[in-house]
């Protein structure tokens, strides 16, 4: 599978390292990086787009500005995706009515997307397409298998992690901990890695995308340290 990220800063650089460290090795993975300044309207997308973008199956857009977001369908065009997916980690940078307006004129033009809100709630029931569903199969909602040893963690297998990295550097923190305390360190590990979704609350489910993050995630450890609990 083909993909291009598109990344403007730090939050798109973490995320590109880890599909390029831990992706498949059959995936062919590009980037092109946006410019950091970007007006909040864009009139004329020729303006900033890159003369030439390789083509791709999937479109992974990673801004931090909604000048990013905006340019999506022009990017799309120009590298001929199939798909597109568009995390919402941060309102700032694709705002609810930014987002739908994408999303029709990617309708429009025939293009499967998922804006998942955060990144790591994405699963392969997201989306029908198969480009997406693809990526959903390594990267997206966490889920692990656990091994334990008296009472302790001794291995743990990453069947799917978050795209940004924070499911392995957990692994490593979890290992030597005792079953019943490794669910609440791990919304405390996931902090400390850091997450960089945004704190503001969100109306839709008056909570913050950093700490609807860091839910999944104990959540997925919940689940995966459910067999070693003693009833």
């Amino acid at each position: 599978m083909r993909i291009l990220t598109v990344i403007q800063g730090k939050y798109g650089q973490r995320i590109l390292q880890n599909l390029n460290l831990n992706g498949p090795k059959n995936w062919e993975i590009k980037s092109w990086t946006a410019p950091l300044r970007l007006p909040p309207i864009i009139e004329n997308p020729e303006e900033f787009l890159p003369q030439k973008l390789p083509q791709t199956d999937l479109l992974l857009s990673l801004g931090e500005s909604t000048g990013v977001a905006e340019l999506i369908p022009d990017l799309v065009k120009m590298s001929g995706a199939k798909a597109v997916i568009a995390p919402i980690d941060d309102r700032g940078y694709l705002p609810a009515g930014l987002k739908n307006q994408i999303k029709k004129y990617l309708e429009e033009l025939g293009v499967d997307s998922v804006f998942p809100l955060p990144f790591c709630s994405l699963i392969q029931k997201s989306s029908k397409n198969e480009y997406i569903k693809e990526f959903a199969r390594y990267f997206g909602k966490p889920r692990l298998i656990v091994v334990s040893n008296q009472g302790r963690i001794q291995k743990i297998t990453l069947e799917r992690e978050a795209p940004c990295g924070s499911t392995r550097f957990l692994k490593e923190k979890l290992i030597g901990l005792r079953i019943e305390d490794a669910e609440e360190k791990a919304g405390l590990f996931h902090h400390y890695y850091p997450c960089m979704a945004s704190r503001k609350i969100e109306e839709r489910f008056g909570d913050s995308i950093l700490h609807s993050s860091a839910n999944i995630t104990k959540l997925a450890v919940k689940w995966a340290l459910a067999p070693h609990l003693l009833p």
